[in-house]
């Protein structure tokens, strides 16, 4: 897909990934919208793609991936002005990351389906019938290494992230006879706001290795060229596709590993008690 002067949707766009994804989108040319619970934000990112001088438009729309009631409105605002939808990237999401038994069951377990579920599910079901009608389109959703390997703490979130996956997996075969493709991207640790927010607290310090910690802007980058050659998953770095083949191959050993050397240090006070 040429990406200039397509009409791009990219969901939780105020930071991260998302405000690296649109401005990628931006420097394509693309006709940006910005959804996301920050509007001041998304309105000074909307402002610097403008700038870009590479004929970029941009839509802000203030949007809880939560609420319905949001998403009808963002999808409904990005048709009156600019008619269509070719790119819809499900980049919105959160995390928090504890042991299962600490999580609040409204404001921790209930809030990541919302959204990470939820919200992309709702936001392709309400952008789907105007891909169809243009027999064209692009949806990318952002899974991650989570939703393949599942590790201890992130019980809830890698959950979210497998019903991503396989909501993904069903859609791409309904939707294709369309000329819609669905692709998935796994990243794995990113240098965002996200292990902040998630309030994770290590013990053992355990966190991706430097040299495989991946920056919003590769993230976002990889988004693009999903849309420019659509593939149905990536996996970026590649170099996690190791532990994906060992979680499959050798789950017994993976249990071991993860077992011995994160979750007992991890617990060794409450396991002692």
């Amino acid at each position: 897909m040429d990406i200039k002067g397509k009409v791009v949707i990219v969901t939780g766009a105020s930071s991260g990934i998302g405000e690296a994804t649109a401005r990628a989108f931006g420097r394509e040319g693309a006709k940006v919208v910005l959804a996301a619970r920050r509007v001041d934000k998304l309105q000074s990112i909307a402002q610097e793609i403008n700038a870009m001088g590479t004929g970029a438009e941009t839509l802000v729309a203030q949007t809880d991936l939560s609420k319905l009631a949001d998403i009808r409105e963002m999808i409904a605002h990005t048709l009156k002005k600019f008619g269509r939808i070719d790119v819809l990237v499900n980049n919105a999401g959160i995390g928090r990351l504890d042991w299962l038994e600490n999580l609040d069951p409204l404001k921790d377990i209930q809030a990541q389906f919302d959204v990470n579920v939820m919200g992309l599910i709702q936001s392709t079901r309400l952008a789907l019938p105007t891909m169809i009608e243009q027999r064209s389109g692009s949806i990318i959703n952002m899974c991650s290494i989570a939703g393949l390997v599942a590790t201890p703490t992130y019980s809830i979130y890698a959950a979210s992230k497998h019903a991503v996956q396989g909501f993904s997996e069903a859609l791409r075969r309904e939707v294709k006879p369309w000329g819609i493709d669905v692709s998935l991207i796994y990243p794995g640790g990113v240098a965002t706001e996200f292990a902040q927010r998630a309030g994770v607290r290590r013990k053992t310090n355990a966190k991706t290795p430097k040299f495989m910690l991946l920056t919003a802007e590769q993230v976002a980058d990889a988004v693009v060229s999903l849309v420019h050659r659509p593939r149905r998953m990536r996996i970026i770095p590649w170099l996690w596709g190791v532990t994906v083949l060992l979680n499959k191959l050798l789950p017994g050993f993976v249990d071991a590993t993860t077992i011995n050397r994160f979750t007992i240090p991890e617990r060794k006070d409450e396991l002692a008690a």
